[in-house]
């Protein structure tokens, strides 16, 4: 095993970071790294807005459901899908380019564009030592998000990046087991070997819970996203989206 997977296979959120900002040099680094990731046809379509003013950070914690690591971390990073360049350049190069653009095809490959990124961002901040955080809290008020980091049309703040320097680390959370998650050749569509399964996983996790907390929680992971996906979140997403210009045809 090789430092870059040791590095990955450490990986733990991070929610309590010291009061110490990234260097000039940190935070270029975790760009350029975020730059380097795979791009589909080089369309390189996203940007990412660093937060350093503390009033936008502090609203920003707050949208995001009062996570103090929103407002208190080394560096706040956004990442943003943005096919908003790829109208100029339907202007620069006198294309109509609109069909494209609003399509659900290239909203999605903005989304994975955006998300390449940012793990490429995550994965050079850790292998520096700092701690990172993923932000989806951001999406709970879009509309605020866009007026405050005045987005144009175009572009969606899809999740924020919390990086710094940990304080307290927390332990890692025990994944769905290799089994259930790689299929070969083609998707092992098996009920009664999925619930199987899901069963010896909702042991580990109600294991972890308790001795992570002393025996006060022990839920499992099958209530956990029971209880998560029967309680509707950010519904209003279909009409932002195509409010920006995007996912129309």
């Amino acid at each position: 095993m090789n430092q870059v997977i040791e590095t990955i296979l450490n990986h733990r959120s991070v929610r309590k970071f010291e009061d110490k900002p990234l260097t000039k040099e940190q935070i270029e680094a975790i760009v350029t790294s975020a730059q380097a990731a795979s791009t589909s046809s080089f369309i390189q379509a996203y940007s990412i807005i660093g937060v350093t003013d503390k009033e936008k950070k502090k609203r920003l914690s707050e949208i995001a459901g009062q996570q103090s690591y929103v407002e208190h971390n080394g560096h706040f990073f956004v990442f943003c899908a943005d096919l908003y360049r790829h109208t100029l350049i339907g202007d620069l190069e006198g294309r109509d380019v609109e069909p494209s653009i609003e399509s659900t095809e290239k909203f999605m490959v903005a989304l994975v564009d955006a998300s390449l990124a940012a793990q490429n961002a995550a994965l050079a901040a850790e292998s520096m030592g700092l701690g990172i955080c993923y932000i989806g809290g951001i999406r709970n008020q879009l509309d605020e998000v866009v007026n405050l980091l005045k987005t144009p049309k175009r572009v969606i703040p899809l999740f924020g990046l919390a990086v710094g320097y940990p304080e307290k680390i927390s332990g890692q959370k025990p994944r769905l087991p290799f089994k259930h998650v790689y299929h070969e050749n083609t998707y092992e569509e098996k009920e009664q070997t999925y619930l199987e399964e899901l069963k010896e996983y909702n042991e580990i996790i109600q294991k972890y819970y308790e001795e992570r907390t002393g025996g006060k929680r022990k839920d499992t992971w099958t209530e956990q996203m029971g209880t998560m996906l029967e309680k509707q979140s950010r519904m209003y997403m279909k009409e932002f989206v195509e409010g920006q210009k995007l996912k129309l045809r």
